[in-house]
């Protein structure tokens, strides 16, 4: 490529600007032109714009194959989560329509059994297993838990009866058309209990505790002749038919304060008897003790000579050594004084006892204070097949009786 040179040349003399020296024959403005021309065309042949566009590859439409498939796999997941949510639902769905057809099925069997066995409150219905409705289906239930509360018996109220039935078939079509059912075997249990006894034998004045396995023990005051006596009895239970409990009262007892005890009846532990803190304390007594030993009757029954009651009169020495013998405080406390008491009135008031209550006990029998605490009562029987009780116990809690029964027949 070729440079143009410029020459300029200044006059030493002028003192003014250079002028510059274009030489003739020439046009500046070609020389210019071609200065333009030249590099631009080199630039465009020589590795420039062509060389660069040799370079890149040819445009081609965009390939979104691969995206496709990564948008398919992520897509996929929710799709997989939408069944899952969907077959949840059905399972719920499923499920409280099972449950909804139980609960319908324990309402309406719970009816039944109250409209067939004459009961005053509804009972509790549980229907085991799991699901329902293909036991339904299948026409048969695998138990039946039933507690029925506070049953009418006699004097008392059973507490609760509680019994499970096995191997149950039903009869209908569905959970909502049950007619009846064959409870092929089932067993419980029923529980008299205290608090209940308390209530309804006791009025609050007497209470029942557990005295063994079979037997109760009743506790409380009596009123008589307008004094509270403190009453006892105990209760043996015995099982009575196939469904019935019934109690047999003895031991009864009444405590006039700390002086005597009155037990109703004609044998020899039962009458009026002085307890044996009494009897101590009348022995210290001399004018007490004496004017007992003045009744011929008393001192037949403490089988003394009277040789030797008529010196104790005479002589307090001998007096002491022979009531201060075991032996007579023994026979004193076991010396029925009912009749010696009515035949002689002021030896009572002299023992500290009233004889106008005296009178009254003696009119009261056993029978009428063991209706007090006796009570017995009968299971319901069924409309079919047979129900009895088995082994009675007594716990802390109460009365409880073994239940079992066979072929029942339900709701028919």
């Amino acid at each position: 490529m070729r440079t143009p040179h410029i020459h300029t040349h200044q006059s030493a003399q002028s003192d003014g600007p250079p002028t510059a020296q274009v030489p003739s024959g020439r046009n500046p403005y070609d020389e210019l032109a071609s200065l333009a021309d030249n590099p631009l065309d080199d630039f465009l042949t020589e590795g420039g714009v062509e060389a660069h566009q040799d370079d890149e590859e040819p445009w081609r439409p965009p390939d979104h194959r691969r995206g496709s498939r990564r948008r398919n796999r992520a897509t996929g997941l929710p799709t997989i989560v939408r069944f899952l949510v969907w077959a949840l639902t059905l399972v719920c769905l499923v499920v409280l329509a099972d449950r909804w057809a139980l609960l319908y099925a324990e309402h309406k069997a719970s009816q039944r059994l109250q409209d067939s066995m004459h009961l005053a409150a509804a009972p509790e219905v549980s229907i085991g297993g799991f699901p329902f409705l293909t036991q339904v289906a299948a026409g048969r239930l695998d138990s039946v838990r039933v507690t029925v509360p506070d049953i009418p018996a006699h004097r008392v109220t059973l507490t609760q009866v509680t019994a499970t039935a096995d191997d149950i078939r039903i009869d209908g079509d569905g959970p909502t058309s049950v007619r009846g059912a064959l409870v092929r075997q089932v067993h419980g249990q029923v529980l008299l209990s205290f608090a209940d006894m308390n209530r309804e034998l006791g009025a609050s004045q007497v209470s029942f505790t557990a005295q063994g396995p079979d037997r109760v023990q009743a506790k409380g005051t009596l009123r008589i002749a307008g004094r509270d006596l403190s009453v006892r009895a105990d209760a043996a239970i015995r099982r009575e038919g196939e469904r019935g409990i019934a109690t047999s009262v003895d031991g009864i007892r009444l405590d006039i304060d700390d002086l005597a005890t009155y037990r109703p009846g004609t044998s020899p532990s039962e009458g009026l008897h002085l307890t044996p803190a009494s009897a101590r304390r009348i022995t210290r007594e001399t004018d007490q003790i004496k004017s007992m030993l003045t009744v011929p009757a008393i001192v037949h029954r403490l089988g003394v000579p009277d040789s030797v009651v008529s010196a104790a009169l005479h002589d307090e020495d001998k007096l002491h050594q022979l009531t201060g013998a075991p032996r007579f405080l023994r026979d004193l406390t076991r010396i029925n004084l009912v009749d010696v008491a009515l035949a002689h009135p002021s030896l009572l008031k002299r023992l500290g006892l009233d004889p106008s209550l005296l009178t009254t006990l003696t009119k009261v029998t056993r029978p009428q204070i063991a209706d007090r605490f006796s009570f017995a009562f009968q299971l319901p029987k069924p409309p079919g097949g047979t129900l009895r009780l088995q082994r009675v116990t007594v716990d802390k809690d109460g009365i409880r009786a073994e239940v079992s029964g066979t072929g029942l027949l339900l709701g028919h």
